[in-house]
């Protein structure tokens, strides 16, 4: 193992967006088997340490690789087309024009019913926006326009979790 390696060498994987959460799953845990500090017990607290940090950058690793919003995102910074959510926030006026839509949507909800409504129509744009980033990244190799698909799959994140807190106040 090479502490230099991006997450896709450490885990033995292609560097592309599809990728099978088995493979990551196993893969990881075989890293985590090899890397374990009580593997190194024997050889003193100086190596405990160092297998210390290898579990560490194993399970940040795992962690990037293994959510596909968080590994479009790193595949964008890899290809160098870093995201910058914190200070680039402009998207196209029709995804503006859907997000303001859910809102009002989520605003106006009464019931279970409408709330799965809207999640399932949020479920099915945030597929179809994985898919086109998974194409931009693997096919087209246009990491600067996945950036576009990874900035509103961050939006439709938030908006799942304002869509759970709704739910939750409904059943108050």
């Amino acid at each position: 193992m090479n502490l230099q390696s991006d997450d896709f060498e450490l885990f033995g994987l292609l560097r592309k967006f599809a990728q099978e959460r088995s493979q990551i799953d196993a893969r990881w845990k075989e890293l985590q088997r090899e890397a374990h500090p009580d593997r190194f017990a024997a050889q003193g607290a100086a190596a405990q340490r160092v297998a210390m940090q290898w579990s560490v950058r194993i399970n940040e690793a795992y962690q990037r690789l293994k959510d596909p919003l968080k590994r479009a995102a790193y595949l964008c910074e890899l290809a160098g087309a870093p995201v910058r959510a914190e200070d680039n926030t402009a998207m196209p006026a029709a995804f503006l024009m859907q997000q303001m839509e859910w809102r009002e949507a989520l605003e106006d909800a009464a019931s279970e019913r409408e709330l799965d409504a809207l999640e399932a129509e949020m479920l099915a744009a945030k597929k179809q926006m994985l898919a086109e980033c998974g194409r931009l990244l693997d096919e087209a190799g246009d990491a600067v326009a996945a950036v576009q698909q990874v900035r509103a799959l961050m939006f439709v994140a938030r908006f799942a979790q304002d869509v759970d807190r709704r739910r939750d106040q409904l059943g108050q």
